[in-house]
């Protein structure tokens, strides 16, 4: 030691004295969390074993990480797996989607659902482009939409600005609509060029009276946008029917109070359905009341339960007059996501898909109102063979929200609803935010679109029909819990009208 420079030996000295002073902290640490923690009973686990059951709690919260990294087989993890996730991520790149080796994917698993190719494909000069059906013929202005798959409903406040200004510049590159979900019209759903699906909540955000009633004038001025093309009314959706939504006070900045009508700095709760609805003649005379203000097409979204509502429905349709018809309906999965919902509601209320969309196709088949009222559903269709099959069991048009989060580069950490997304997509956090460029993601968005038409397009080719909205129940099958498939159409036999 007295060979060492003076200023080393002071060096060593200090850090002899941090490592002491460290130790010291470490211990008084240990010994006061162990007081804390055999002296509480509110957790059994810390007080039986104080300190280290602290890291039961730690490892929890890490799990929902660690999983999808480590842990999670490609096809095992819930809401959506690694293949999911991996596929949206490497459309909206517009790198290589193609797989190696075989598919992962266990195809004797019950509800798997398996097209059936045709020895005659379809080759290249006989694929014809989807031509665009008509929504609401009985208003001014219909709407001719060019796009089978948009972009469902996704607040903004729900969602941040960045995010909001990405989808919308996304969606106009690919001639796909853009859903505003329940939380009004902003200027960053405008300044994309894209076309417009303006919700009306339960609680009429941007369109409310202080008392949360209809404001007829303020309908009249967003629907009075040339972007506005259509109204949906949404009744309820698929992970929380019967319920409505909340956005945290963090999220209630001065211009989303503004857009939304509401107190700012103030947790906001949506009624869980329209007061003026209470009825199925309520439901049709609140459509005809917006849809004579918009002059545009109105339709309803709602997560399927019963179904006698809609067999009223139609009846009374018929005794009003054809015209007097939803324009489309919506149906949301039960699987449905969203920021926040009680997990009762998300795991055991509703119809999925699978069930609720051959179901409303039927029915309305039965009552010749199929033709009048287009089908549009979404949950989960992030991929193309779900989008695929919702058009073989009826569907018009399909609609997904998570897919596009994914595109816009959603890690599925589950934190939708504390206002700390890691990616700026659903926090109104400046410094998050700043990740997120809409210039660039507004570019994966657009990729993600288009990618996921032209492979349900390859599906449809490969079925034998030249364009994706000819696919029918004849053209998949579903696996059975012996391993066998059997098709759609035998699950689902066509309904004859009965008018």
């Amino acid at each position: 030691m007295d060979m060492l420079p003076p200023v080393i030996i002071t060096i060593l000295n200090l850090f002899a004295a941090l490592f002491a002073l460290a130790l010291v902290l470490a211990i008084g640490t240990l010994v006061t969390l162990y007081i804390i923690d055999r002296r509480q009973h509110a957790d059994a686990i810390r007080h039986n074993f104080p300190v280290v059951g602290r890291f039961r709690r730690l490892f929890m919260t890490l799990g929902e990480f660690f999983r999808q990294y480590f842990f999670a087989m490609d096809r095992e993890e819930m809401p959506f797996n690694r293949a999911d996730r991996n596929w949206v991520d490497h459309a909206a790149e517009g790198s290589d989607n193609t797989l190696a080796f075989g598919s992962t994917k266990i195809l004797t698993e019950p509800g798997t659902a398996i097209f059936v190719n045709t020895p005659f494909a379809k080759m290249e000069k006989e694929y014809a482009t989807p031509e665009p059906l008509r929504i609401g013929p009985y208003v001014p202005q219909p709407y001719d939409p060019p796009s089978f798959f948009n972009i469902s409903g996704m607040s903004y406040g729900a969602l941040s600005r960045p995010a909001v200004q990405a989808l919308s510049k996304g969606a106009h590159l690919a001639g796909c609509w853009m859903n505003t979900g329940e939380g009004g019209l902003s200027p960053y759903h405008l300044e994309g060029g894209a076309d417009i699906v303006f919700q009306i909540g339960t609680a009429k955000y941007g369109v409310r009276t202080p008392d949360g009633d209809l404001d007829e004038e303020k309908l009249r001025k967003i629907t009075g946008y040339d972007a506005v093309k259509m109204v949906e009314v949404k009744l309820s959706q698929g992970a929380k029917p019967g319920k409505g939504g909340m956005l945290p006070a963090e999220k209630v900045t001065a211009e989303i109070a503004e857009i939304r009508g509401i107190p700012e700095n103030t947790p906001s709760y949506s009624p869980n359905r329209h007061k003026e609805i209470g009825s199925v003649p309520e439901l049709l005379e609140f459509i005809a009341r917006v849809r004579n203000i918009a002059g545009k097409p109105v339709g309803i979204k709602a997560v399927i339960g019963t179904s006698d509502w809609l067999h009223d429905m139609c009846e009374e349709i018929h005794r009003r007059g054809i015209e007097s018809a939803p324009d489309f309906i919506t149906i949301d999965s039960a699987d449905g996501g969203t920021g926040a919902a009680p997990m009762p509601l998300m795991d055991n209320v509703g119809l999925t898909l699978r069930e609720s969309l051959p179901m409303v196709d039927d029915i309305l088949k039965a009552h010749g109102l199929r033709e009048r009222i287009r089908l549009i559903v979404s949950g989960k269709l992030v991929v193309p063979s779900k989008v695929a099959l919702a058009l073989c069991a009826g569907a018009d048009f399909t609609v997904s929200a998570r897919g596009y989060m994914f595109a816009l580069g959603c890690i599925q950490a589950l934190k939708c609803n504390r206002n700390t997304c890691p990616t700026g997509i659903t926090t109104h956090d400046p410094a998050l935010q700043a990740g997120l460029d809409p210039a660039d993601k507004s570019v994966r968005v657009a990729r993600y679109c288009e990618t996921v038409r032209r492979e349900v397009e390859m599906i449809a080719h490969s079925c034998g029909v030249d364009d994706a909205r000819k696919l029918s129940r004849e053209h998949v099958r579903v696996v059975q819990a012996n391993g066998l498939s059997v098709p759609l159409s035998a699950l689902f036999p066509p309904t004859k009208v009965q008018v």
